[in-house]
Order: structure tokens, then sequence, then C-alpha cells
């Protein structure tokens, strides 16, 4: 017997419970993940699908295993797409033996002017290991990246070799939820209503972070970094304190990721793309932090659209702006500078600024305009005036 619930939006909770010919249950997962895939088109360009949205799920081929094979989900949905992980045993243990991921580049409406025409499968060795009679959880966002598909996984529960058709309570944590203490921020305030944001009495302090490829800076930014949160109708600010944040990532020729962490930031995760071959932008956040009420907020968001620039230039923004992951997760950003792209020796390479600047800019200059226009035209009135002043001497 399979059940299926659809969560949130940003995508679907998916949920199996597996049970064997006696009705007991022996496999059970919960999860949510998305996949973004690369692609070449027929102009040679690269574009991006994001899949999140599970539909027409089918779970055909999920087994219990047996003592020739170990237990399997099998997720069929959407257009042509499939994905199953494998178990395996080795007492006292069980093993997330293997991931792949498949997908059909025909479908010229996931993948639109598709190069290459086929049934693509990503296949990836994770040997995690779990003991048997534990639930394997991972809250935090587990992302694989393997010839041009990155999966994002989180909020996972699983349980293979059930024993007893009673799934354990016994949890064994993934490596990402292990080691992390809730401690009070910088700035953290919270009021009980859904709708006012509290403000902190400070603006964030302004920090400068970056990413290596071997001894080569891939990535600049400069931020200063606000995080408005709202769960379960309590809303909450937190300043990021870039003296006790730690961070990392990876860059790619079409990705590069800046992935914050504190004692309060399991992870801050900003992902950014190139598009249309000539330009970048802010993609992706991806995020989890510890509460003041010991909860923990999650949220992956990988269809943003901001901080657009062309390669090979900088994007800055000295104003306040917004970053709005989602109804409750939304990001300040103060004294912004990112380059995620082609950087040189190190440093930021010319600034493309926001429109919030270039705004800014203009502002003074249309009202010195406006002043010059009128200091002309009392100019014109006088000489005007003082002429005709002359011409009536003239006429005695």
């Amino acid at each position: 017997i399979i059940f299926l619930k659809l969560g949130a939006a940003q995508s679907y909770a998916l949920e199996l419970d597996l049970t064997n010919s006696e009705n007991a249950t022996c496999l059970y997962a919960k999860w949510r993940m998305n996949f973004t895939i690369y692609y070449e088109t027929t102009n040679k360009s690269q574009k991006t699908a994001t899949i999140s949205d599970h539909d027409n799920v089918t779970y055909i081929g999920s087994i219990c295993g047996d003592d020739h094979s170990g237990p399997k989900i099998a997720v069929q949905f959407g257009s042509g797409f499939s994905w199953v992980v494998n178990f395996t045993k080795n007492e006292p243990k069980y093993f997330i033996d293997s991931i792949s991921f498949s997908y059909n580049t025909t479908d010229s409406i996931t993948f639109p002017d598709a190069e290459d025409k086929g049934i693509v499968t990503v296949y990836d060795s994770l040997e995690v290991s779990i003991p048997l009679n534990n639930v394997f959880r991972c809250n935090s966002l587990l992302t694989y990246e393997k010839n041009s598909v990155v999966q994002h996984y989180w909020d996972v529960l699983v349980q293979a070799f059930v024993q007893n058709g009673t799934v354990s309570r016994k949890e064994f944590l993934c490596e990402e939820d292990k080691g992390f203490t809730t401690v009070a921020p910088v700035v953290h305030t919270t009021v009980p209503s859904p709708t006012t944001t509290p403000t902190p009495e400070e603006k964030p302090q302004v920090g400068n972070y970056s990413v290596s490829s071997g001894n080569t800076t891939c990535l600049l930014a400069t931020m200063g970094l606000q995080l408005n949160i709202t769960q379960d109708k309590v809303a909450s600010v937190i300043n990021v304190n870039p003296t006790s944040t730690g961070f990392t990532g990876s860059c790619q020729p079409q990705t590069a990721q800046l992935r914050l962490n504190s004692s309060i930031i399991k992870y801050l995760d900003f992902v950014f793309a190139v598009k249309d071959e000539n330009r970048f932008y802010l993609k992706e956040v991806n995020a989890s932090i510890y509460l003041a009420n010991g909860s923990v907020f999650s949220i992956a968001n990988n269809n943003l659209s901001y901080w657009d620039a062309p390669l090979g230039s900088s994007y800055m923004c000295n104003k306040e702006q917004t970053v709005s992951v989602s109804g409750t997760f939304q990001i300040n950003t103060f004294s912004l500078k990112v380059q995620p792209f082609n950087v040189t020796e190190g440093k930021y390479s010319t600034a493309q600024d926001c429109s919030a600047d270039v705004d800014n800019f203009l502002v003074p200059i249309a009202v010195g305009a406006a002043l010059a226009g009128v200091l002309i035209l009392v100019l014109l009135a006088y000489f005007i005036g003082l002429k005709r002043h002359h011409a009536g001497y003239e006429q005695f």
C-alpha cells in the first residue's frame, strides 16, 4: 500500500509507506526534493530546467527487498522523470546505497530547443550507513551535483528493513544535522504578530566573503544581511554577524554557490547562475536557521531572479534591498556587492549599479536640470525686458 501526501509550495512532500504480503510496513520514507538540469540548446547556448512539482506520482517498482535484492524506492512523476534509491544491509547497519535520476529531453515543454534528445540517467553512489532499526533523519539541505544535474533533498525521514512492521522511534541524524547548538543571536527580536515585522535597533554589520577554486578566488561578496522570518505566526529578525560567520562554497562554469554558517545559521546558501551566456543572477536561496524557541526554520527556493548583471562585471547596490525568498522569509541586504563569476586577481570588476542606486543618482541630476532651466528662463526674461526698456528710450 502506498500513500502520497502533498506539501509546501516550494516542493511537494513525498511520503511512502510500503507494506509486504502480510500488510506490515517494510519500508517508510518521507522527503522533499527538487532538481536543476543544465542542457545545451540547438544554438549551442545553455539553458536550465527546474523540476520541483512532482505531479502524477507513481511508485511502480518499489519493493521491500528480500535475501537476494535490497529494498528500493522507485518514483515516476511529471513527463518522463524517474527517481530510484537503493538500500543494502550489512549487519548491524543498513545503507542508502545509491540514487539514480532519469529525465527525457524529448519533452519540448520542459526542455525547449534541446540539442540532444533522449533519456538521460544520472547515477550517484552514496553508501550512507545507518544502524538497523533506526530512522535516518536529515532536515538540512543535501546537495549532489553530477553530470549537469543538481539534486536537492531536505526534510528526509527514511527507514529501510523495518522490523515487525513498526517504524522505529530511534533516529539517526545526518552529519549536517549534528553538532549544532542554539545560541542567542546578536540581534534577535520576536513578536507574536504575523503581520508586523520587528526591526532591530541597528543595521547589520557589512561582511566580506569569498570562495576559492584551488588557489584562485572565483567568487566575491560584500554585504550586510538581515534575515526576516515568520514561523507559527511569530516574526523574527536576525542580523548576521560576519565576525562569527563561516563561509564556504563552490564555483562551476554555469553556477556558483556561497554558503554561510554560524551557531544560529545551519546554512544560508546563495546560488548564482549564468543566463543567456552573458549575464549572471541570483537564482536560488536555501536556508536552515535556528530560532530562539529551539525550532528550526528551513526554506528552499530555486526560482529567484535577483542581482542581475553582465558577466565580467560585479553587481552593486548601496541602498537597502529585499530578496523575497518566500512569504515567510525575506533577506534585507545593505551595501551589497557581488561577483560570482570571472573574478580577476581576487578583485571586483566594474560594477553595475542596482536600479535603486541609479534612481538615487538621477534625482539630483533631474533637480539640478530643473533649477538650471528656471535660471535660464529668468535670465531670458531679464534680457528681453532690458531690450524692450532700451527700445523705449530710442523712440524719443
